[in-house]
């Protein structure tokens, strides 16, 4: 059934000199004496050196991980107030949460990409550009910071964005932290953190336990998460810190995606096939690492990371039995047991040139992921949602080694410039061990390679009001998953696909004031080679490149005081994302093993809304009784490069309270918070380009979710 095409809000289309004005008009004139603002925020990942936030010639964003007022599940409970950048929650573990920055990543049916993704400097994007972030350790987050824009080239192959999240180093008063948090649909979240500091030595050690039943059947999950992290004061400007990290997902059943008339009847239910062949996912992962820092003299500094982990993934799919049988086909369970490492060392200078502050800083970096993957068949003679006979069995390798240097000058009494550049050289390999009638050696290799130079300029214009501007080349590779077909139906890696080349460039303004912000920016993205499904028959997505798409739009933030106890928060992002060449592709439920349907120029970008608003106004205090009430809404949203159907817009109304006491030794949050208000039918995600047409994953109806936070200070 096909979804109507809704209307979405005109908005100009901001460029050149008219996107200027419309930055410098949203920006008040000041005296030159204003009055004092509160501190920025500190953020690393734009600059990698503490540098504020309202110093970088950039859109980045620095989001505090608070205890106690939230689930504590999915970093999309903190992100919501940041423009430009789209998180959802599938509802739907086994595929993780679907994340976006300006349209980039937006095509993941499953995990993310086209960001990159940290925790505490250690990737958790795989070289090929694929992330997940199960392993986000929230229980003991200090913050995470979202850099958005062109200076997020510099951090290699698929970044269309970074988000970093950091771990907080333990203190030098003990800590004992305890919460509970659970609600509707079977949702329940345990959790225990302890921080602190012995002798040289501070701790921050968090384990957490979560498991739900899922709004939708067959959606049970349960998920175990651990974090450690140990600094240690080696004395004389030197820093180890040691990190391990361990997640667990013994479970997560895939109810699938639902078609439009599914969605409408009822959108709780799961797909008849995913009962059927059982789909579902298992992942452990376990990982650790290790940050040396140390000072060379009073304008210089060295920092050297190394990390290692292993990752075994087991995922069962609905693809039909006759599907299988072909000689080609891979089956119908994945079965990936993969080892992954690397290392960055990184040298920093901070002083002066022509008498004006200046910090450099240069460094190398490789990342290597050695990926045994096998795929069976899910069924065993007439039993379905078993383990079958073997169907693929090669050995994935793929590698990076960059070069980066950035530099970021003062030099002027108002003018700031930042300058960078990042080589990189990422190559795969595939050694297929699976040979047999009908299904020949599909062993290869491919080699990218990209530089990507970034160069901003900010303009202070007071010390509360900033001006900048900044352009960017980026690169994204395929991943694995998107070269692990060919269009042609063949088995083998598709090695015909190349990387997607970016051209970025972005204005801004930003306004601090007491107790506030308001930042305005205006980007554009234009994209050679842009990665699109090709063919997408009995759940296998093949992939092409599309000659030219773009990206552009604006984003508006504001954080505003507005009497005691009272604040409200905005944020909106209109975003036009195009193909801006036709190219060809199969439509959902086809056989089609060669694109036949013709996609005109003009199309939009399947899975970004082209306007997304987040409002909220809050009251209370850090003690006592508090208050909020959370707006989101979305237009139309296309499900299909055809543009066939549209996942309709939404918007639904949040409320929230709690009430924070403190003892001689303790300090308790509670919370208690109702989602969904008036129980609106909307997908929370999509499936891009899903090949049975079953576009849509339904959000929860309205929900209702409470907690309890302790901490005990010695």
């Amino acid at each position: 059934m096909s979804a109507s095409r809704a209307s979405s809000p005109r908005a100009p289309r901001p460029h050149g000199r008219s996107a200027l004005l419309a930055v410098l008009a949203c920006a008040p004139v000041f005296a030159d004496e204003p009055a004092a603002v509160d501190l920025p925020d500190i953020v690393v990942t734009a600059t990698r050196g503490e540098r504020p936030a309202f110093e970088v010639p950039g859109a980045i964003d620095a989001v505090k991980v608070e205890a106690g007022s939230s689930l504590g599940i999915n970093p999309s409970e903190y992100l919501q107030g940041i423009p430009g950048l789209l998180t959802r929650d599938r509802q739907n573990y086994a595929q993780d949460e679907q994340i976006s920055i300006r349209g980039f990543g937006a095509r993941s049916t499953f995990g993310v990409r086209g960001v990159r993704l940290y925790v505490d400097g250690i990737p958790a994007t795989m070289p090929d550009g694929q992330g997940q972030v199960s392993n986000f350790p929230l229980g003991s987050a200090e913050r995470i910071e979202v850099l958005r824009g062109p200076f997020s080239a510099l951090y290699g192959n698929s970044s269309g964005g970074v988000i970093q999240i950091f771990t907080a180093d333990g203190g030098d008063h003990p800590e004992l932290r305890f919460d509970a948090a659970g609600g509707s649909y079977g949702t329940l979240r345990l959790g225990a953190n302890a921080r602190g500091r012995v002798g040289i030595v501070g701790y921050n050690i968090d384990l957490s336990q979560f498991h739900t039943d899922g709004y939708r059947g067959h959606g049970y999950a349960e998920r175990s998460n651990g974090n450690a992290k140990f600094s240690v004061d080696l004395g004389e400007g030197r820093k180890l810190t040691l990190l391990a990290n361990a997640v667990a997902l013994p479970n997560a059943d895939d109810p699938l995606g639902l078609t439009r008339a599914q969605f409408e009847a009822d959108p709780r239910q799961p797909v008849t096939s995913a009962a059927q062949f059982d789909t579902r996912k298992s992942v452990h992962q376990q990982q650790g690492g290790a940050i040396y820092e140390q000072s060379l003299g009073d304008s210089q500094s060295l920092r050297v990371l190394g990390y290692a982990g292993h990752r075994d993934v087991e995922q069962y799919q609905s693809i039909p039995v006759a599907t299988q049988k072909a000689p080609t086909s891979p089956g119908g369970v994945i079965d990936l047991d993969g080892d992954y490492g690397g290392g960055d060392a990184r040298w920093s200078y901070r002083g002066v040139l022509a008498g004006r502050p200046l910090d450099v800083s240069a460094g190398v970096s490789y990342d290597r992921q050695n990926q045994h993957r096998q795929g069976y068949n899910n069924y065993l003679g007439t039993m379905l949602g078993v383990k079958g006979v073997l169907r693929r069995d090669e050995q994935n390798l793929v590698f990076n080694f960059d070069q980066y240097a950035q530099a970021t000058w003062s030099f002027a009494e108002h003018w700031l410039a930042s300058l960078g550049a990042r080589h990189s050289e990422v190559k795969f390999s595939a050694a297929d061990h699976y040979i047999a009638p009908g299904n020949p050696d599909d062993s290869g290799r491919a080699n990218y390679a990209a530089t990507t130079p970034v160069a901003g300029l900010l303009y202070r214009v007071n010390s509360q009001w900033h001006l900048y501007a900044s352009y960017g080349r980026g690169f994204e590779t395929p991943t694995f998953n998107e070269l692990g077909y060919r269009p042609d139906g063949s088995a083998g890696i598709n090695f015909g696909l190349v990387p997607a080349r970016s051209r970025n460039s972005e204005v801004g303004s930003k306004w601090r004031f007491a107790g506030g912000e308001f930042d305005v920016a205006v980007f554009n993205a234009s994209t050679r080679n842009e990665i699109a499904a090709a063919t997408s028959s009995g759940g296998r997505t093949t992939y092409q490149n599309v000659d030219r798409a773009r990206r552009r739009g604006a984003e508006f933030k504001l954080d505003l005081p507005l009497a005691a106890r009272w604040h409200a928060q905005f944020a909106y992002t209109y975003l036009d994302a195009k193909f801006l060449s036709p190219f060809l592709t199969c439509p959902a439920a086809s056989t089609c093993t060669k694109p036949n349907t013709p996609v005109a120029a003009g199309a939009r970008i399947p899975g970004v809304p082209r306007s997304n608003l987040y409002a909220a106004l809050r009251w209370g205090e850090a003690l006592g009784w508090n208050a909020t009430i959370e707006a989101n809404a979305a237009s139309a949203t296309p499900v299909n490069d055809l543009n066939s159907q549209y996942a309709p817009g939404y918007g639904t109304l949040s409320l929230g309270t709690g009430y924070v006491f403190e003892t001689a030794a303790t300090t308790v949050s509670t919370f208690l918070r109702v989602q969904n208000l008036f129980d609106k039918n909307y997908a929370g995600s999509i499936i891009v380009n899903e090949s049975n047409g079953r576009y849509f994953e339904p959000a929860p109806g309205c929900s209702v979710f409470g907690g309890v936070h302790v901490t005990w200070k010695q």
